[in-house]
């Protein structure tokens, strides 16, 4: 199952044309606030070298990348988060795309470029929706003669919630016990959420690598513990629409390196502590997620529960020592092939044949 990332922000802040850099999905973009309530739904693959490379070697009949859920949410007016964030809820992590470049014919929904005022209204609208959702909770369990609790210790978890995001701080910085979580682990909560925050400027200021309120940005970011990612969303949207062999060159010239998918994954992954392992054979070359340092034996899991149940090691070559000895046969002679057990913690770029028996 793909990760999911929700994409979160006022009206004509670029979320759309973000969406369509991500997902090639080629949405109606407007200079006026659409009013949409509905959210897009788009997948993005993740670029990886390694499987290139792994697939040049192997020639398999099948290739499969890692992908991105992205959902491209409604933009968000004042006051109005209940009905517009139901979607977000649903996405693992969220990304933030915040209004940098200034254009006087797309209006600003407030009135007036000022990114850290954007960045507060968003967080306010997260926790003013999140105070709502316990509200109606805590209503529906104290409704009628007998309190409907889905866990003993879910009232009190709530009331210790509810109080501390009244302190306009997020659950993502409240500590819980593995009971509270126990407790609440039917509810999603929007500020529990990674959140990634996307600066979308114009030509000058992402080749320049300069722009308002750069460093209060940055420094709010890491203070809140989340990832910062600049785009020129919408010339690097115009460029992913070039021929292949064209794209670098004008990327080249931003100053890109990296694709508007490539840089937003590993952002992505970084935040969340996620990996990619590797399968490669004849039959399909494939790239698979997972959290990092997971045991081998539930990695194996990943692939199917019968490999996981019957696991008995996994013969592991990094790819950097593939690469460097140019074949298998050669990183076998060199002695790269490692036969590991089922508590291996999986490392990064592990290409990995498990060895089971049912």
């Amino acid at each position: 199952m793909a990760l999911s990332c929700g994409l979160i922000g006022l009206p004509l802040a670029g979320k759309t044309t973000f969406f369509n850099l991500l997902t090639g999905a080629g949405l109606a973009t407007s200079a006026f606030s659409s009013g949409k309530t509905a959210a897009s739904t788009g997948h993005a693959i993740i670029p990886d070298e390694r499987v290139d490379y792994l697939a040049a070697m192997f020639k398999p009949k099948k290739i499969t990348y890692a992908q991105l859920e992205i959902i491209d949410i409604p933009g968000l007016m004042r006051g109005a988060g209940g009905e517009f964030l139901a979607a977000a809820r649903e996405a693992d992590t969220l990304a933030q795309i915040v209004r940098g470049f200034a254009n006087d014919e797309v209006l600003h929904t407030e009135g007036s470029l000022d990114i850290m005022r954007d960045i507060d209204l968003i967080a306010a609208e997260l926790l003013f929706a999140d105070l709502q959702l316990i509200e109606t909770r805590l209503q529906r369990i104290r409704s009628g003669p007998k309190k409907k609790l889905e866990h003993p210790l879910e009232e009190v978890t709530l009331d210790k919630c509810q109080a501390f995001l009244m302190e306009e701080q997020p659950l993502s910085a409240l500590a819980f016990s593995e009971e509270e979580r126990e407790a609440l682990k039917h509810i999603t909560f929007l500020t529990e959420k990674p959140l990634l925050i996307v600066v979308n400027l114009d030509e000058n200021q992402f080749a320049a690598g300069d722009w308002p309120q750069k460093q209060q940005v940055e420094e709010y970011c890491k203070a809140h513990g989340h990832e910062l990612l600049c785009v020129c969303a919408r010339l690097e949207e115009e460029i992913s629409r070039l021929p292949l062999e064209e794209r670098a060159l004008f990327l080249s010239e931003l100053g890109v390196t990296e694709s508007g998918v490539s840089r937003l994954s590993r952002a992505l992954y970084r935040q969340l502590g996620l990996i990619s392992f590797l399968t490669a054979g004849v039959d399909e070359v494939k790239a698979w997620t997972i959290q990092r340092d997971l045991p081998a034996k539930q990695a194996a899991g990943k692939i199917h529960s019968d490999i996981e149940r019957g696991f008995i090691r996994a013969e592991t070559v990094a790819f950097v020592h593939l690469q460097e000895s140019g074949s298998m046969a050669a990183a076998r002679d060199k002695g790269h092939f490692r036969l590991e057990g089922k508590e291996y913690p999986v490392q990064d770029g592990d290409i990995i044949n498990f060895r089971f028996n049912i």
